[in-house]
């Protein structure tokens, strides 16, 4: 078990959709960051791009993007809203965008979702000693 989510198409090609623990549940729908991501870097205000789920007492789980701005390029958070509307579902739009000067990253240059959720959580005053 890799813990990766994918599909075999009717050729027998095999695609990966996402890993699991990154899947987001929004009102009971399955939501794959990676798909909310490639959306977001075809902006061409966006140079990095992470999407990770936020819990949420009404929705379960909502979209939160962490975005590095090109060059400095400046978008409203509506004007992000509206381009995602265009290209994704309802329940995949993010609900909040978050800009920052950069992404946590490990040695290789992957970017750390799981430091973007405890970001997340601190912002929020979660309780993290449990």
């Amino acid at each position: 078990r890799t813990g990766d989510l994918g599909y075999v198409d009717t050729d027998g090609y095999v695609f990966m959709v996402d890993r699991k623990k990154d899947m987001v549940i929004v009102n009971g729908m399955n939501v794959y960051p990676r798909m909310i991501e490639e959306v977001l870097y075809q902006h061409p205000a966006v140079l990095e791009a992470a999407v990770v789920g936020e819990p949420n007492a009404r929705h379960g789980e909502i979209v939160v993007a962490y975005l590095v701005a090109n060059d400095g390029a400046a978008v409203a958070d509506a004007d992000m809203r509206d381009f995602c509307r265009r290209l994704l579902g309802p329940h995949q739009v993010p609900r909040r965008f978050e800009w920052r000067d950069n992404l946590p990253k490990n040695a290789t240059g992957k970017i750390l979702k799981r430091e973007l959720r405890r970001a997340g959580e601190i912002e929020r005053g979660v309780d993290l000693s449990r």
